[in-house]
Parts: C-alpha cells; structure tokens; sequence
C-alpha cells in the first residue's frame, strides 16, 4: 500500500481494477476543505492516460512490476519471438501486444519486456535505434534548401522523413518516442 502523498512520477499502482503508471501528480490545498493529489495515470494494459483526483492521505495498493531484459529474434506473421537473457527461455508475442512498438524492432535488439504476475503488458524500448534505410530516392542536386527532406523506408518496413544526404544502405538512428530520423549513425 501507499500513501497518496508519496506519489512520484514512475510508481505503479492498482486503482479500479486496473494497473496504472503515475505519469505526473501535484498535491493540492484549496482554501476551503482537506488537501487532494492530482494524478495523471497511464493505464498499462490499454495505453490510455486518465486524470484521477485522490483525497491526501489515503492509501493505494501498488503493484509491482517485473522487467526483464530480452533479445528479439525474429518474427513469422503478427508473431513476434524473443529471449529471455537470463534463463534463455523463449517467448512469443502477439504484435497486438505490441503495438506500435513493432515497427522498430529488429534481430538481436535488446529490449525490456514488462510483466504484472506473469501478464505480459508490453515492452520497453531503447530511446534511439539504428535501422539500414532500404529504399529512398537520391537527392537532387541543387535541392539543398535548408531542412529539406525526403521519405525512406527502413529494414524493419518502417517509413520516415530523412535528409535529402541520406542514401540507400545507410545506418541511421530514429527515435523510438516519436520515429524520427536523429542523426546518421
């Protein structure tokens, strides 16, 4: 259990049946009446974010999370298979269960998949990931108007604007928050 005045951002609690991640909270004393925490919660299972209001003081159950580090090595259709680096078991996902995630994983990439008793309920990725571009279509030269950019698709099937310098074969890094191209690896 916890105390609503010990909310920080990262701890994960149990509320209405569901597991949420508090995302931001801020403790609140109106002029009138007792002190409330303001939470912004992400629900782990389904993604979505809600704002909840708790009076100060009461306490929560919290749950605890398992991560474990696993190296994805390949998938057949929507079935994504990974390894547990510890006990070198294997484990198969569904891409519902991964959502967008999909699109940025490639063979030996080493990521964390989150549990709660044994439920699976996504994975962590790392902040950047290096994909080869496959298709893009050469600069034009004398287009070198500043932040000009141009599509490419990566291993993985992914599409992304890139600068009109990059070239097919080329390694690049992308942000895993919001796929974007960061820089040329």
């Amino acid at each position: 259990m916890i105390n609503t005045n010990d909310f920080k951002n990262g701890i994960t609690i149990l509320f209405d049946g569901n597991i949420y991640s508090i995302i931001e909270s801020q403790h609140v004393k109106p002029g009138k009446g007792a002190a409330i925490v303001k939470a912004k919660l992400k629900n782990l299972r389904t993604g979505s974010i809600v704002e909840q209001t708790f009076n100060s003081g009461i306490k929560i159950e919290s749950a605890r999370i398992e991560k474990r580090d696993s190296q994805f090595l390949y998938s057949m259709g929507d079935v994504y298979y990974f390894m547990n680096m510890e006990t070198y078991e294997q484990l198969e996902l569904n891409k519902n269960v991964l959502g967008d995630d999909a699109k940025f994983l490639k063979e030996n990439l080493i990521v964390n998949i989150t549990t709660y008793e044994g439920e699976i309920l996504g994975i962590g990725l790392p902040d950047k990931v290096d994909l080869t571009v496959t298709n893009t279509e050469p600069g034009v030269k004398g287009n070198t108007t500043t932040g000009a950019m141009k599509d490419a698709t990566l291993e993985t099937g992914m599409n992304i604007r890139v600068p009109l310098f990059i070239n097919e074969g080329d390694v690049i890094l992308v942000s895993t928050k919001d796929g974007k191209y960061v820089s040329k690896a």
